[in-house]
């Protein structure tokens, strides 16, 4: 399946913007993060389309996943 991969922040870092790739059907948001090597626990939201996921949610065919991370402020 082909998914459009969107990183905010410092994890675009050495990385990128956004980019198309290709991933199985079976893959979870989780893997996608583990393959980027993003540290899971530096990852404050996931999104696909738009909408808040979970790490174990596996997104479709032409799906937008965007990956945030943690945010700290005072």
């Amino acid at each position: 399946m082909k998914l459009t991969i969107k990183l905010f922040a410092y994890f675009r870092d050495n990385r990128f913007v956004s980019e198309v790739r290709e991933f199985p059907d079976t893959t979870t948001v989780g893997a996608i993060i583990d393959q980027l090597g993003i540290d899971r626990e530096a990852v404050g939201i996931t999104m696909i389309n738009s909408r808040h996921c979970k790490v174990g949610t596996v997104p479709v065919d032409g799906d937008v996943v965007a990956i945030f991370p943690m945010v700290g402020g005072g």
